[in-house]
């Protein structure tokens, strides 16, 4: 079936278009077409607003009321991406924090099974549990473990899409990060006080990425750059970024921001079940999370996640770190694929890519989603 979108500007994931038409035939892009050449058929005249890619999430530990590590389920899975597509994610990586081995396990299965299931569940992220007890956040002590030739096995063999890993180069030796990489596995540096050389030394092992920048890792000094100088220094490095005025300094955003090429830059949520329609609190492994003025905290004051969507950084950075439009959107659809080594499907309008796009209005506020061709409207 093919229908013609027309009506409203178009991002194409680099540059702005006007006066064109995207055709979409069944769940791909067809062609762009200037407004005047569109084809016959069904015509759907969006009435002005945006036509962008759709959003990217590579860290979504829950949102719409449901934990990713208390319901490892397909289900689970495709609640989390129903909430989250509300806010223009057509895409995501479901993300397991630091748990027990069996938890793990389960996730991985059902990441699988959600594949077949949920377009939107692109992997998975396990974020843990291989982490530095000193920088370990929110993650439960008790469950923090050194990396074993088994998690190697069961994390190579994962059979459930793009698989992230977050881990920390401090307690993983560069071996084992090379032997993930040519697995095909995502390593991404976080939680950890590792110093800047031993961050290079992951990166140039086969480490792509260092998770939420600044939060849970060492800061620089004088005489040493830390994890977070590894990250702005190593060029070719992903970044994720939590843009929600809470885990980071927006005057630090802006820093990151000019120190290191804009198109390694991706915009993550980190959110948990209170973000995309949740309630206020939740019980993370026995521990309460409450959110006060939009900040999520266990008991003892520790940030634990967020409530943020997608639609909401993309305004914070647009409006707050006064980041250009294009930027913005570029850092929440076409970086996070090409992380992902999805950017000849995903993050682009153009012929070939799926049809996975969000509809914004002139406030940058979700108006629709299409994942894989197929409509949806928020509540």
């Amino acid at each position: 079936m093919m229908i013609v979108l027309t009506g409203a500007r178009i991002f194409d994931g680099e540059r702005f278009l006007d006066d064109r038409a995207v055709v979409v035939e069944g769940a791909r892009i067809a062609a762009i077409v200037p407004h005047s050449e569109r084809p016959d058929g069904a015509v759907r005249d969006l009435g002005g607003g945006l036509l962008a890619p759709g959003y990217v999430d590579v860290q979504v530990n829950g949102g719409g009321g449901v934990l990713f590590n208390q319901d490892p389920t397909p289900e689970g899975i495709a609640r989390i991406a129903a909430a989250h597509r509300k806010h223009g994610t057509i895409g995501l990586l479901p993300t397991l924090v630091t748990d027990a081995p069996q938890v793990m396990a389960a996730a991985i299965a059902a990441t699988g099974e959600a594949r077949r299931l949920t377009p939107a569940a692109l992997g998975i992220h396990l974020e843990g549990p291989f982490l530095d007890p000193r920088r370990k956040g929110a993650h439960e002590l008790s469950y923090i473990r050194d990396l074993g030739r088994d998690d190697i096995a069961t994390i190579a063999k994962a059979d459930c899409g793009a698989v992230m890993l977050t881990l920390a180069p401090n307690r993983v030796g560069t071996e084992s990060i090379a032997e993930l990489a040519r697995h095909g596995v995502l390593v991404s540096l976080g939680h950890s006080d590792a110093s800047y050389e031993e961050g290079r030394r992951a990166v140039e092992a086969g480490a792509r990425a260092f998770t939420h920048l600044f939060n849970a890792m060492s800061a620089p000094t004088g005489r040493e750059p830390g994890m977070v100088g590894a990250a702005l220094d190593l060029d070719e490095a992903f970044v994720g970024l939590i843009a929600d005025g809470h885990h980071v300094h927006e005057a630090n955003l802006r820093i990151a921001l000019a120190a290191k090429r804009r198109d390694r830059f991706m915009l993550i949520t980190d959110a948990m079940p209170p973000a995309a329609g949740g309630p206020d609190h939740f019980d993370l492994q026995g521990r309460r999370v409450t959110c006060v003025d939009g900040c999520l905290r266990l008991d003892d004051g520790t940030l634990a996640g967020s409530v943020l969507t997608m639609d909401e950084a993309v305004r914070y950075a647009v409006n707050v770190v006064r980041l250009p439009l294009a930027d913005a959107l570029a850092m929440a659809s076409r970086v996070p694929a090409t992380f992902l080594r999805r950017d000849t499907e995903l993050g682009r309008i153009a012929p070939g890519h799926l049809a996975s796009l969000v509809h914004l209005d002139d406030e940058l506020r979700v108006l629709e989603t299409w994942i894989e061709g197929c409509p949806s409207i928020p509540d």
